[in-house]
């Protein structure tokens, strides 16, 4: 682990592999540990780049609501601090909407780009729901949201059959900063980028877990259809998480798209 200052907060990340680089952005209520196994199966053929995005992890965590434009901050300024003048970019969920943010805003600063599990627009009808899920993070710490968030991120059948794993996962989520759920919160309840995308012309994956919940496999295909040249790809079996909850698969789709 290592630690550099950046657009004014600490960003932690881990750097291992070699080749070219990629980078890893994690969802919401989590770390850059939620990338363990993907980051083993590219470390032999890229240099992998995980950080703790604003707000998590051993990341700074300033209190008041987040844009994105400081998420995407985050990220150029931690790839300047490295050196780094173009990396491919993989995100799931919040990271995914980062990704496409930094690829509206910084096209040069990506290769290939992989949208995991995401969105490019919060409905209205959804609003209440963050306020809610930011609400319990502000009055009893994000401990009171493990339950409701396992439920929308793994299916039934993997909660049964990987209790270590999603216990694992449930630490991380009531690990993460009451202050930094809500300023990531706010950012992903304001989001609405669905005409901006069709601007990327990044060669993009696109992944969705078919019992996804949270991002069902319909919002992963609006990206899809927006971003020209785009490809989806939809894995069964899997819920929000996909990246943890079918490794497998997950990690065959990143790597075959990022060396083909």
């Amino acid at each position: 682990m290592n630690t550099i200052e950046a657009n004014g907060i600490t960003i932690n990340y881990q750097v291992e592999g070699s080749g070219p680089w990629v980078t890893l952005s994690h969802s919401l209520s989590c770390d850059l540990t939620m990338w363990n196994a993907l980051a083993v199966a590219l470390a032999p053929t890229f240099t992998v780049l995980c950080y703790d995005t604003r707000g998590h992890g051993a990341s700074s965590a300033p209190e008041g609501s987040y844009r994105f434009d400081q998420l995407v901050g985050d990220v150029v300024g931690l790839l300047d601090a490295l050196n780094i003048e173009r990396t491919h970019f993989v995100g799931l969920s919040m990271g995914g909407m980062i990704g496409q943010h930094l690829a509206l805003t910084h096209p040069h600063r990506i290769d290939k780009l992989v949208i995991a599990n995401s969105t490019s627009r919060i409905p209205a009808e959804a609003g209440p729901l963050w306020d809610e899920r930011i609400a319990i993070a502000h009055d009893r710490g994000c401990a009171g949201l493990v339950e409701g968030t396992l439920g929308r991120w793994f299916t039934p059948g993997f909660r049964a059959a990987q209790p270590a794993e999603a216990a694992r996962i449930a630490g991380l989520i009531a690990a993460t900063p009451p202050a930094g759920y809500i300023g990531c919160a706010g950012a992903i309840r304001a989001l609405d980028i669905t005409q901006s995308i069709a601007d990327i012309r990044n060669p993009t994956l696109v992944i969705a877990g078919a019992d996804d919940p949270g991002t069902p496999p319909a919002m992963s295909e609006t990206i899809a259809a927006r971003i020209p040249g785009a490809r989806l790809e939809v894995i069964a079996a899997a819920s929000h998480l996909s990246a943890v909850e079918q490794p497998t698969a997950f990690n065959r789709l990143v790597g075959d798209f990022l060396r083909s």
